[in-house]
């Protein structure tokens, strides 16, 4: 194999995951072309939100310099006797590279994810173009590798047997050849799904259970909530259908769009669509996060106004009574803040001080029980109705990573591999049981490879009839019902896709 190079990163979150990025950085020079133009903006964008999916496309392409890479002998694999299962040691540990290797083998299912980013049963350039990026086991990292078919890209895998890999865009040319025409503007990114990506370490200093790495079903709400409204946004303003949430094995979820309308997005549009869902903005110190736009006479954006409808019951039960975020006086006086009138609020700070211990539900009642008796003769009813919204949005709205989301070149880890930290798989999350998805509960490798073992025990014995023996290996455990929500997914796109292609087919043969 040719010599590798050490892997590059960008700074990252302060947690045990920050030698191994959920989006490696894009090639330097490039990402700084990129982003200096937006700084130059204030990150904002002159594309209207009417205009984002207008037809034409004159974005120019900035070809900066390359990450470092070694090049895999993508096109001359040559085939390998097919692996015997291996045994697997009780004391054996998730980030074990026998563990990896018996995942790979047994478990992923490469077949789907084939199809999932082919769009296609037939072989297509939306994968032989596709980049991938792999991170070994001594983290050597490689990019722009690209395989014609899932047998190619299983049989690479299981030679390099990587700790994870990552799925970027889709070129114009093979990215194998990116040398050859780098100097042009023959090899650039054509397409690649919209993405989303949701970390609980950006709730920090909203969420009192937790922090940084650590996760509990308390902050998992978070979460929760942010995948509704990202969701209901995605489908209803916009129009999308091929959405699906993965979780990311750790501390979060990322989005994945797979409309050809989503797809084929350049980065202005994308920015604009990442634009209109961010409404947190600041860090830890900045004051106010929340300022929407409302109208003359005060309401909210339809997003805005359906987010808060979605999100009221979550704040009583999740924010108020979950993570009680005024519980002390000294964290209350950052809700003082938040609200318009300073009379109101020395009443309210009185109150507090005389009751120690007030729960966060019975302050956030007082606001409205004091404003009543006239605690503040100046108080303007309109404007403390606007705050308390905005202070239920600031501690309930999605806080997204916009960066993650605003570039095609943007690479992303693969659903269904196993997050280096805990062991979990990155599974797909079912939208119909959302409010029921622990992420607590996903299956680590090891509890898997463990579910083979046990079942294939269980085989021998003379109840088991023929068909239960030649069940897939990934059939055999709880990673079934991820697998199986995967491919009907998969089967939806595949479904839209073949229809698009016969109405271009069956069109009009006068039509030029």
């Amino acid at each position: 194999m040719p010599h590798a190079v050490p892997m590059t990163t960008s700074p990252q979150k302060e947690d045990d995951d920050s030698s191994l990025p959920d989006a490696p950085t894009p090639p330097s020079d490039e990402s700084q072309g990129k982003t200096e133009i937006d700084k130059s903006n204030n990150g904002k964008t002159d594309i209207k939100l009417e205009d984002l999916f207008n037809d034409d496309d004159d974005d120019e392409y900035d070809d900066g310099e390359e990450t470092p890479s070694s090049e895999v002998m993508g096109r001359e694999l040559k085939s390998s006797p097919p692996m015997k299962p291996l045994e697997i040691a009780p004391t054996a540990k998730y980030s074990d590279p026998e563990i990896m290797l018996a995942f790979y083998q047994r478990l992923f299912p490469f077949r789907y994810l084939y199809q999932w980013l082919n769009h296609s049963m037939k072989p297509s350039k939306d994968f032989g173009h596709r980049e991938f990026a792999f991170t070994l086991q001594n983290d050597v990292y490689l990019r722009y590798q690209s395989f014609p078919s899932s047998d190619l890209l299983r049989k690479d895998v299981l030679r390099l047997n990587p700790s994870r890999f990552e799925i970027g865009p889709v070129y114009t040319a093979n990215p194998s050849d990116r040398k050859i025409l780098r100097k042009s503007t023959a090899f650039r990114p054509m397409e690649k799904e919209l993405v989303f990506d949701i970390d609980l370490t950006d709730y920090d200093e909203i969420r009192t259970c937790c922090n940084k790495a650590n996760i509990c079903h308390k902050c998992w709400s978070f979460v929760t909530m942010a995948i509704k409204i990202v969701d209901a946004a995605l489908r209803d303003d916009f129009g999308f259908q091929h959405i699906m949430w993965v979780y990311s094995g750790r501390r979060g979820a990322h989005a994945w769009i797979s409309d050809k309308r989503a797809r084929t997005m350049d980065d202005h549009r994308r920015r604009a669509l990442a634009g209109y869902l961010e409404v947190i903005k600041g860090g830890a110190q900045s004051g106010k996060k929340v300022n929407p736009k409302r109208t003359y006479n005060g309401d909210l954006h339809p997003h805005l106004a359906r987010s808060l409808d979605l999100l009221k019951g979550h704040f009583q039960t999740d924010i108020l009574e979950g993570q009680d975020p005024w519980s002390d006086n000294d964290k209350a006086e950052r809700l003082l803040k938040l609200l318009p009138d300073k009379a109101l609020n020395d009443a309210l700070r009185k109150k507090w001080d005389s009751a120690p211990g007030r729960s966060s539900a019975s302050k956030w009642a007082d606001i409205d029980t004091l404003a009543k008796t006239g605690a503040s003769k100046t108080l303007d009813g309109r404007a403390l109705l606007e705050a308390k919204q905005d202070v239920v949005l600031e501690y309930t709205y999605p806080r997204l990573d916009v960066e993650v989301s605003k570039k095609q070149i943007h690479l992303l880890k693969s659903p269904f591999v196993i997050h280096p930290g805990t062991g979990r798989v990155c599974v797909p999350i079912d939208l119909r049981r959302l409010e029921r998805f622990d992420p607590l509960g996903v299956p680590t490798v090891t509890e898997l490879l463990g579910e083979i073992d046990a079942w294939d025990s269980a085989s021998k014995k003379p109840e088991r009839d023929e068909k239960s023996k030649k069940l897939q290996d990934y059939e055999k455990t709880s990673l079934k019902p991820y697998v199986d929500y995967f491919r009907a997914h998969v089967a939806s796109i595949l479904k839209e896709e073949k229809g698009v292609k016969r109405e271009r087919e069956d069109g009009d043969p006068m039509e030029f």
